[in-house]
């Protein structure tokens, strides 16, 4: 992720951020139930979401042209 995330256009980070997000909630759930393979993945969706969010705002701020 990180070596296309500095080339992503504003709308697919919208849709990737989207994607996300389900991911993170459904390893939330399968973490209550005791279902998950890795457990790790979690933090790394989170970061995923957090990167993603950054370069939204860039976008708002106008310091990332799309």
């Amino acid at each position: 992720m990180k070596d296309k995330i500095t080339e992503i256009t504003r709308d697919e980070a919208k849709v990737k951020l989207d994607e996300l997000k389900k991911t993170y909630m459904d390893l939330r759930f399968q973490l209550v139930l005791g279902h998950v393979e890795n457990p790790l993945k979690k933090r790394i969706v989170r970061r995923q979401i957090a990167q993603l969010n950054t370069i939204l705002r860039e976008f708002e701020l106008g310091i990332r042209k799309a």
